[in-house]
């Protein structure tokens, strides 16, 4: 049964790149179903993408090669939590990596302009420490970073 809410991201005919990327470098991703123009239309052809199912991480989106009037912005992103700083570098590294751009405080875009917050649940942890001053020192020192920098936080946690 198909999911009652899907996040429809919009593409400028690179959905299904998209999509692959996605699905390679997360896991519990998957392409799924292509949906191909049944005939002509004013910005593309018969037999172009218009669609493409996948899921980043368990959730359900739908990419569509909508053209090029929308863009990605910071408005929405993926927040992936991660577990440890292995995990948290080679989600950063393919993003940025793949034609991406490094941002600040876990951010980053991949090339098609979305926003991926790279999320250490220490980093976390540390920012939601009941004791204020340990919790303000981890937040100061989360920004200053760019990818967290998960041995930074924990030593600024401790004062």
């Amino acid at each position: 049964m198909p999911s009652k809410n899907t996040i429809c991201l919009w593409y400028d005919g690179t959905a299904e790149e998209a999509a692959r990327f996605y699905a390679a470098t997360f896991p519990d991703s998957a392409v799924g179903p292509i949906l191909r123009a049944p005939g002509d239309y004013p910005s593309g052809q018969q037999g172009d993408v218009l669609t493409v199912e996948f899921t980043v991480l368990g959730i359900p989106c739908l990419g569509l090669n909508g053209g090029p009037e929308f863009k990605h912005s910071e408005a929405f992103s993926f927040q992936v939590s991660t577990e440890d700083q292995a995990e948290t570098d080679r989600l950063w590294n393919a993003i940025v990596g793949h034609g991406g751009q490094e941002s600040a405080c876990g951010w980053c875009k991949d090339k098609w302009g979305l926003s991926w917050q790279i999320t250490p649940r220490a980093l976390m942890e540390a920012i939601n420490d009941p004791d204020a001053q340990a919790a303000k020192r981890a937040f100061d020192a989360m920004m200053t970073m760019g990818k967290i920098d998960i041995a930074a936080i924990e030593a600024a946690r401790r004062g």
